[in-house]
């Protein structure tokens, strides 16, 4: 059974809080894991915990913050292993 997703976002995501946006949610919904920018300009992530909880935090990404243009969201469902103390912003 999968515990997490990993996704890629595309579209006006980076300079616009789209990172604190997703921790946020992420923390609000008590998942872990990380978000990071890449130098493409997508944004990159991956969420673990219960499946409820993973798919409200899909939706809000498919969203995004006032300010974001969400254009797509590549997402891959995963059986992640690795405990994550918190949800973090890196790189």
């Amino acid at each position: 059974m999968f515990n997490a997703f990993t996704a890629t976002v595309h579209g006006r995501v980076q300079g616009v809080g789209f990172r604190y946006f997703v921790k946020d949610r992420a923390e609000g919904l008590n998942l872990t894991g990380w978000v990071r920018n890449n130098p493409d300009r997508t944004v990159e992530l991956l969420v673990k915990g219960p499946r409820p909880s993973l798919e409200q935090i899909m939706q809000c990404i498919r969203t995004g913050p006032i300010g974001s243009r969400v254009e797509r969201v590549d997402t891959q469902w995963v059986e992640e292993t690795k405990k994550f103390y918190g949800f973090e912003i890196i790189g």
